[in-house]
């Protein structure tokens, strides 16, 4: 990779199982830290995310090197260890923890990289608009 340039930039949303909302409080902040931790161990970066009730987006820069799957993966399989051991109480034998769901969308960013960072930031008051207008309809 010493020879390459490389921008590959990824918009990916992905939601805790059963479509709960518990990426909240104290989990919400340690989430945050740790997604950022756990990008850099797969020479990644979040370059813009934002941590919703239920379901997390992000603007991730991913070396060519590593497949899309293959760092989503790893995000979500260690950050689903972490939330065990430090907010469940588990220490070991992690066969069958589950906080993510399976699968997640991912988009390439392309040249629209600041309207898609800026939808990301914007994404919690989005929601809550969309929320309103549910709201007058019913």
């Amino acid at each position: 990779m010493s020879h390459t340039r490389w921008d590959c930039k990824y918009h990916v949303v992905f939601i805790p199982k059963r479509r709960k909302k518990r990426v909240f409080g104290m989990l919400r902040r340690h989430l945050g830290e740790l997604f950022h931790e756990l990008a850099s161990h797969k020479e990644s970066k979040i370059v813009e995310g934002h941590l919703m009730g239920g379901h997390v987006h992000m603007c991730l820069s991913i070396p060519p090197k590593y497949a899309v799957s293959n760092v989503v993966g790893y995000l979500k399989g260690k950050s689903a260890i972490q939330i065990a051991r430090k907010f469940g109480g588990r220490q070991k034998n992690f066969t069958g923890e589950h906080f993510w769901a399976r699968g997640y969308f991912v988009s390439t960013v392309g040249l629209d990289e600041n309207i898609v960072r800026a939808y990301i930031r914007n994404q919690e008051d989005e929601d809550e608009r969309y929320d309103q207008m549910k709201l007058e309809i019913g």
